[in-house]
């Protein structure tokens, strides 16, 4: 069996068959690009509900127990949350010495 068959036969015993998974993410995202604040979310708002969706749908369609994807739902969460309180953060004004900006 080449690398990929090994990879996808353990993928497909942790996470149950493809095509049902993928049939409950895309359901999520659906039901997600639905809702009316879709279109006022930013790029990594967006990428990261679409990814945990990806992993709702691997805990809902395989090993509930498999605490990786909850550890990587939390990360993707967290990417955006840091994100958001960067651009929320008080700005310092820029200090002037000797005739010069920094």
């Amino acid at each position: 069996m080449s690398n990929i068959d090994d990879t996808l036969k353990e993928r497909g015993a942790r996470y149950g068959a493809f095509k049902h998974h993928a049939a409950i993410a895309q359901n999520i995202q659906d039901a997600m690009r639905l809702g009316a604040g879709w279109v006022n979310l930013a790029a990594d708002q967006k990428q990261a509900l679409t990814v945990i969706a990806d992993k709702i749908a691997r805990i809902l369609n395989g090993d509930p127990n498999w605490a990786d994807n909850f550890h990587d739902i939390a990360g993707y969460a967290i990417l955006v949350e840091k994100r958001l309180l960067a651009d929320q953060a008080p700005k310092e004004p820029l200090k002037v010495v000797r005739g010069k900006q920094t």
